[in-house]
């Protein structure tokens, strides 16, 4: 838990600290919540705010939001980390707060990765939500939906803070570089080009992009008069690979191999490929990739295009035989002919169909005409009494009935008519003929 006030200013601080905004004009992005006419900038300069979670990726303000509130609130301002928090320190603070709401005081308490907290340290923050004698303003890169309590959640609004975009970026690092909180005391010389470097390898992360530019012109060359110059060379120096944003255990995950399979349904290989890449080169498991294109081949192709369960599970195995890096080739060939294939859900539809009146009708007896006879018992009973074997038919079809009678008539593979498929569709139709002019 820390108490701190908006107006310190130590020296030394990093580059991304001292840059901080200090009021809603300088915050970059965020325009849909902090724009002139936008919710959230009314609720702060009308001052009655409540608690509220924001919800976004690293470096994009949640913490310097928080403050900026508490500043123009004239809040008292409070943070708590769910690493070095327990329950003993949140109950302090909220009696503190309690004699603060007396004095006619408001306390903001900002609990940074609060997805973090358990269940218990949330429950914590509770009661004094409800009494109003704190306003909890919660930070999460995670979903709100999965990670915090419901009793919480429900008292709070979300605000979903968005990735900032390079070009936001962009305007941050040339005010770092103007501004007397940042080298506008030195004469610093860096392209834009070698800015826009900085922004893109940043990935949305504010905080990274200015941890970025205080080493380039830290390791920058200095001049006799004290001009620094950032090379390209000084850039590529300080660089390294950049790390994507990718949980392969948090929802970042769910949301790309979502994204990897709406693109290969879609038809679209250049975007399937690309979010392909996007998993493997942040370390995602081919073999998950693999397991996930093979399901795709019968989900979404099905009999449309027959080899495509071929392909995925061909790739599969040559994932499992030389592995990473290697086995790219292979889940881009895979993904490819996934896009490119003809598209049928029609086997998914129908199990789904018949998964329904499955689970219904659980109790439903199998119909004695098929059921097998292999004791002098069953045969008495009329196990298999009236059988036809269809191979015995010249069309090798018959008009036996083999769902139960309270499910005859019902219709759950209905074909599409793209690839393969329309073949399928066609002998259906003859066999469908030919039972209902045989039909005695």
């Amino acid at each position: 838990m820390e108490q701190a006030s908006l107006f310190e200013n130590p020296t030394n601080e990093p580059l991304a600290s001292r840059m901080r905004p200090r009021n809603l004009d300088e915050v970059v992005g965020q325009t849909h919540l902090f724009g002139e006419s936008e919710l959230l900038r009314k609720i702060i300069e009308s001052v009655h705010i409540s608690s509220m979670i924001f919800w976004g990726p690293p470096g994009v303000g949640k913490t310097t939001l928080a403050r900026i509130i508490a500043n123009e609130t004239k809040s008292e301002f409070i943070t708590f980390s769910a690493v070095t928090s327990g329950i003993k320190e949140i109950k302090k603070v909220m009696e503190d707060a309690e004699k603060n709401k007396q004095l006619g005081m408001r306390t903001i308490v900002f609990v940074d990765e609060i997805h973090r907290f358990n269940k218990a340290q949330q429950d914590a923050f509770l009661p004094f939500v409800e009494k109003g004698s704190i306003v909890l303003i919660g930070a999460t890169t995670e979903n709100p939906s999965f990670e915090i309590n419901n009793a919480l959640l429900s008292r709070c609004r979300v605000f979903v803070l968005r990735e900032l975009s390079s070009d936001d970026i962009l305007r941050l690092l040339k005010r770092a570089i103007t501004d007397e909180r940042g080298f506008g005391a030195e004469i610093v010389n860096i392209s834009e080009e070698n800015l826009k470097v900085i922004a893109n390898f940043a990935n949305g992360d504010a905080r990274a992009a200015l941890t970025t530019l205080d080493m380039v012109v830290t390791n920058g060359q200095v001049a006799a008069d004290g001009t620094i110059t950032v090379s390209e060379d000084t850039i590529e120096e300080c660089l390294t690979k950049k790390t994507l944003l990718y949980d392969k255990n948090g929802e970042e995950h769910y949301n790309i191999i979502s994204a990897l399979h709406k693109s290969m349904r879609n038809s679209d290989p250049d975007a399937a490929v690309y979010w392909l890449a996007r998993m493997l080169e942040a370390g995602e498991d081919p073999i998950y990739i693999a397991r996930r294109i093979t399901r795709f081949a019968s989900e979404d192709i099905g009999l449309a295009d027959t080899n495509a369960l071929n392909v995925a599970i061909n790739v599969y195995h040559a994932c499992h035989f030389i592995g990473m890096p290697e086995c790219n080739v292979h889940l881009t060939e895979a993904v490819i002919y996934m896009s490119l294939a003809p598209k049928s859900n029609a086997c998914d539809v129908a199990y789904r169909l018949a998964s329904y009146d499955a689970k219904k009708m659980l109790a439903e007896p199998v119909p004695l005409v098929i059921r097998n006879a292999p004791t002098k018992l069953m045969k008495d009973l009329d196990y298999g009494k009236g059988y036809q074997f269809a191979h015995d038919s010249e069309d090798k079809l018959t008009t036996m009935e083999c769902l139960p009678p309270s499910l005859q008539g019902k219709t759950y593979y209905q074909p599409g008519v793209q690839g393969n498929e329309i073949r399928f569709k066609q002998r259906l139709e003859q066999i469908k003929d030919w039972k209902l002019k045989h039909q005695k």
